[in-house]
């Protein structure tokens, strides 16, 4: 039933406004105070949607992405997921291993230990906070990719993006480090991230994938009306 529910609602997706119409989409993330937690909740943690991911999913067909989020990730045989699709076995089948490939082409490559993920990411604030360019450049992989999802308007202007390369995206950080004296460490979608909330209310929220000791991804949501749904 769930699955019939989710599947009407993505094909219906196109006719509803607020729906994410480009790249520059950002899903809602899941974010946590940085504690230490039981071994218990650190499993749950590592096997949580990052947002790498659901940016990749974002990008699917409807049938692929239930096809394969249903059989990958919560084991539901072929043959339960087919009358859903209203598909054969066989086809449902060939839809999961399609979408597969496509994720796998598309997600990038993660360091998941949490304390490789602290080092890069506190050496990025750092960098930022003291306006270094260069270390900041130095803690970028060159082709680093950063996605803005500031929602359609920001005090009248348009600023969502995505921007490639290590120097570009060094410059927009630079741009706004008079905000990283107020960032702090979170836990974002199971991921070591960063929260900035100024004056107590969220401004924005950033999630990474860290590579080799670089950040190869960068996430950051800036919508306002969903930043304050996340309390």
């Amino acid at each position: 039933m769930t699955g019939r529910i989710c599947l009407d609602l993505l094909r219906t997706r196109t006719s509803r406004r607020e729906d994410p119409l480009d790249d520059t989409f950002v899903p809602d993330p899941v974010v946590r105070p940085l504690t230490r937690t039981d071994p218990e909740q650190e499993a749950v943690e590592a096997d949580s949607l990052g947002l790498a991911l659901l940016v990749v999913l974002e990008q699917l067909a409807p049938d692929e992405r239930l096809a394969f989020v249903l059989h990958d990730l919560f084991a539901v045989p072929f043959d339960d997921i087919a009358p859903i699709l209203e598909r054969t076995s066989a086809a449902t089948r060939q839809l999961t291993s399609r979408a597969r490939r496509r994720v796998q082409g598309a997600t990038p490559s993660a360091e998941t230990d949490l304390a490789r993920q602290r080092q890069v990411l506190e050496a990025f604030l750092a960098a930022s906070r003291a306006g270094d360019f260069e270390a900041l450049v130095a803690v970028l992989h060159p082709d680093v990719v950063l996605r803005v999802d500031a929602g359609a308007l920001v005090r009248g202007a348009a600023v969502s993006k995505v921007v490639h390369g290590a120097r570009t995206v060094a410059a927009q950080a630079l741009t706004f480090s008079r905000y990283a004296a107020s960032a702090r460490l979170v836990l974002v979608n199971g991921t070591i991230g960063v929260a900035n909330a100024p004056e107590g209310g969220p401004r924005s929220v950033m999630a990474v994938t860290v590579a080799n000791g670089r950040i190869t991804h960068m996430y950051i949501l800036a919508d306002p009306a969903r930043l304050e749904r996340l309390g």
